[in-house]
């Protein structure tokens, strides 16, 4: 589930050209889940969108369990874009934080781990928040010269505040 590898990269170290190129997909790798976090961040659709394959499934139910939410598995890029937008935008500030990332490249394949701490207040009342940390699961697929994600599984390893106010149960 969680990349465990004991070594960052996978080339070997006297092949400068496939170095390099492994340290590109990686950056570019990580780069999609800042996307995702600034994009949610920012309310840009165009950046948060961009982090995502047409095809992504987010699954945010491991997390929401937690509080006793039950929300459906999100599938498609439109239907996340749009369903996590209308839920935030005007309503809800958020940050997002990228931490302790551990990558794995197979061909046109990745995985990523992550933790990120999701901070999430009510505009109109920033006393009313949820902080998060969520350990995230990602597998991403290569398109071009960047990666997008094809499946986000988001659980959390703790939270403060009340979830449901700005989620939901």
């Amino acid at each position: 589930m969680y990349v465990t590898t004991e070594r960052a990269l996978s080339t070997l170290t006297n092949d400068t050209d496939a170095v390099v190129r492994e340290l590109r997909d990686r950056a570019e790798i990580l780069d999609a889940l800042y996307r995702f976090g600034l994009g949610q961040d920012l309310q840009d659709k165009f950046l948060f969108a961009s982090a995502f394959a047409p095809e992504a499934e987010l699954d945010f139910r491991p997390a929401a369990a937690k509080w006793g939410g039950r929300p459906p598995v999100m599938s498609g890029r439109d239907t996340i874009v749009d369903t996590i937008l209308a839920m935030f935008t005007g309503r809800v500030d958020t940050t997002h934080q990228v931490t302790n990332p551990r990558i794995t490249i197979n061909g046109d394949t990745a995985r990523l781990t992550a933790l990120v701490e999701a901070q999430h207040l009510l505009a109109a009342d920033h006393a009313v928040f949820a902080l998060l940390k969520n350990p995230y699961d990602v597998d991403l697929v290569r398109d071009d010269e960047r990666w997008i994600i094809r499946r986000l599984r988001i659980d959390n390893a703790w939270y403060t505040g009340d979830p449901t106010a700005i989620f939901g149960v």
